[in-house]
C-alpha cells in the first residue's frame, strides 16, 4: 500500500502534462505571499536562535532547498550572521522505501560538518503527515548528532499521522484528503511562484 506521504507530491505525471485546472483557479499565495511567509520564518528563527552562526538550513530536494536558500538570504539581507546552508535527501531513509513501485531519485547530502553544537533546522516546501520529517532526522543522524534540530516549512496542510509538529509555519492551510498543494518556485520550476489547491482527479 502506498505511504499516504506521496500524496504531498504536488503534480502527479498526468498533472504536469496539463495544469491548466490549477492555474484557471486563483492561486492561495502568489509570490508576494510566498516572499512575506519566508520572512517571518526568518523573522521567528533570528528569535529563536540568537547564535546564528551554529544554525544550518538543511532543505529537502528539491524545493525544500531553494527555500532554504531564500530563508539564509532574507536573514543576511537583515543585517544578521550568513547562515549556512545544506541539502538533506530522504529518499533511502523512507518507511516506505521498500514498498514503492519504483526506487526513488538519490540525491546528494550536503551538510556543514560536524554537526555537534549545531542547531539543523530542517526546511521543507510543504509538510504533511510527518514521515518525511521523520525520515530527514534519520539521515541528519547518519551526519552527527546536533544539539538541536527544528523544522520549518512553508506549507502545513495538516493530516499528520505521526507526532510532528513543525517551529516555523510560513503558511497554515487546511486541505481536505482529495485535495493536492500545488507549488511552484520559479528558480525551480520555471514558473512564477505561487500556491495552489487542486482536486485531486480519479482515475
Amino acid at each position: 500500500m502506498r505511504s499516504r506521504e506521496v500524496a504531498k507530491e504536488h503534480v502527479t505525471k498526468k498533472q504536469n502534462g496539463s495544469h491548466s485546472s490549477a492555474s484557471a483557479t486563483p492561486p492561495v499565495m502568489d509570490g508576494e505571499a510566498i516572499n512575506r511567509a519566508l520572512r517571518r520564518i526568518a523573522h521567528e528563527i533570528i528569535e529563536r536562535n540568537p547564535e546564528l552562526v551554529s544554525v544550518v538550513l538543511a532543505g529537502i530536494p528539491s524545493r525544500g532547498v531553494e527555500i532554504a536558500r531564500r530563508i539564509a538570504g532574507i536573514i543576511e539581507s537583515l543585517g544578521q550572521t550568513a547562515v549556512e546552508t545544506g541539502v538533506i535527501d530522504v529518499s533511502m531513509h523512507r518507511d516506505d522505501v521498500g514498498t514503492r513501485a519504483e526506487l526513488p531519485r538519490v540525491q546528494a547530502s550536503r551538510l556543514p560538518l560536524p554537526l555537534e553544537n549545531k542547531t539543523v533546522i530542517i526546511v521543507d516546501d510543504v509538510f504533511f503527515t510527518g514521515r518525511t520529517a521523520r525520515a530527514a532526522m534519520d539521515a541528519i543522524s547518519s551526519f552527527g548528532r546536533p544539539a538541536r534540530i527544528q523544522l520549518a516549512a512553508l506549507i502545513d496542510r495538516g493530516h499528520r499521522e505521526l507526532p510532528i509538529r513543525v517551529d516555523y509555519v510560513g503558511k497554515n492551510l487546511p486541505t481536505a484528503a482529495g485535495e493536492r498543494v500545488r507549488l511552484r518556485l520559479e528558480n525551480v520550476d520555471g514558473e512564477p511562484d505561487a500556491v495552489w489547491l487542486v482536486r485531486e482527479e480519479k482515475a
